[in-house]
């Protein structure tokens, strides 16, 4: 992306007839729409890390001659783009939260431009969905799934509209190679909220009573699993967070 001319003020968002900024120089395909990929700039690019790891290669220190599916896309790029497009509005709908997963639908309402407007020459609106899970964020994100869900949305909306095939750095899993938390119980006696603690205080009984009840919803066929791996459970802090999460809606 280029500007045309050094300009101030309001006159740098001054549209033309076609609904394209004055100010900017854009890049085209050949069936004459704008090549939004062309128009991202390089700052916002940068080597994505867990793809070339995966594969045992060596990190790229630069993003020269890598395939978009070997990058990621920063958020303030993202919001680039959309303001070179040009948007009325963006707006957003809970779709499903809980302590543990939160799903947000991104609605984007485009201004018009050559590209795609109606008869009456309106624009268009789009939407996209994302979720964040306390299985696909980081320890310090796991506190915040509705904001990392709406930008998730948020990114997918955009790129899903201008065609760009470059993952947002919000969109992947950063969970990867991350050890389940566990919070230990409080000297103090503060509440224990990890999913351990909390299935201890539903289940209400000593573990090896909870083993009985366990035995039970397994012969029932209401709880599925390995029973050599339920054998290494000596305790309720032995059970992976996961599991106790499924045993919560059971017992």
């Amino acid at each position: 992306m280029t500007k045309k001319n050094k300009l101030y003020g309001p006159d740098i968002w001054k549209r033309d007839q076609h609904g394209l900024l004055e100010s900017v120089s854009y890049a085209f395909n050949e069936d004459g729409s704008v090549n939004w990929r062309a128009m991202i700039n390089p700052e916002h690019l940068y080597p994505n890390k867990e793809h070339f790891e995966m594969r045992k290669m060596p990190v790229p220190e630069s993003i020269e001659g890598l395939e978009d599916n070997q990058l990621l896309i920063k958020l303030g790029g993202i919001k680039e783009l959309l303001k070179l497009r040009g948007v009325k509005s963006v707006g957003y709908s809970v779709e499903e939260s809980s302590d543990e997963r939160s799903v947000i639908r991104c609605i984007i309402d485009f201004i018009p431009n050559y590209e795609n407007q109606d008869s009456e020459g309106f624009g268009l609106s789009f939407s996209s969905i994302a979720n964040a899970t306390v299985h696909n964020t980081n320890g310090f994100a796991a506190k915040f799934l509705e904001c990392i869900a709406e930008n998730r949305a948020f990114v997918r909306t955009v790129r899903n509209f201008l065609g760009i095939h470059i993952v947002g750095a919000d969109e992947i899993d950063s969970s990867k190679n991350r050890a389940p938390i566990v919070t230990p119980p409080s000297s103090s006696g503060a509440k224990d909220i990890s999913p351990q603690g909390i299935l201890k205080e539903k289940a209400g009984t000593d573990f090896n009573s909870f083993l009985t009840k366990l035995r039970k919803l397994y012969v029932d066929g209401k709880y599925e699993n390995d029973p050599e791996v339920i054998k290494t459970w000596k305790d309720y802090k032995d059970i992976p967070a996961k599991e106790c999460r499924k045993l919560l809606k059971l017992v």
